[in-house]
């Protein structure tokens, strides 16, 4: 194929791994996966990278990391390492949008009241 038959994007590999600094995965703590909110903590600090800036920018509410990649067309993977790097930053904060399963005998105990009336 000739160089001229191929139609170059903005978001292919070379952008993907000049973003990313070449990693695929996060040192982060917790996971991240799609529902993960993301929550600024911080201002876009001058010069920032673009993607970290607007992710910084756009998560003054929370956001989903899902919501983050509709919004800046990056892959889940790429997404993740930069939230995971601003993390480390302090600039951003996760929570997860699932609140933790409350003690499963209780609920149990719960079920059995509820089924009971």
């Amino acid at each position: 194929m000739k160089e001229a038959d191929h139609e170059w994007h903005d978001d292919g590999p070379e952008r993907l791994y000049v973003i990313t600094g070449g990693r695929s995965g996060t040192a982060a703590p917790e996971a991240l996966d799609l529902v993960t909110l993301v929550i600024s903590r911080a201002q876009p600090a001058p010069g920032m990278q673009p993607e970290r800036a607007a992710i910084v920018r756009l998560c003054r509410a929370p956001l989903s990391v899902a919501e983050l990649t509709a919004y800046l067309r990056l892959p889940f993977s790429a997404v993740a390492v930069l939230v995971a790097d601003l993390m480390a930053e302090g600039a951003v904060e996760t929570r997860s949008s699932v609140p933790p399963v409350a003690d499963l005998r209780l609920l149990e105990e719960v079920m059995d009241g509820l089924e009971q009336l």
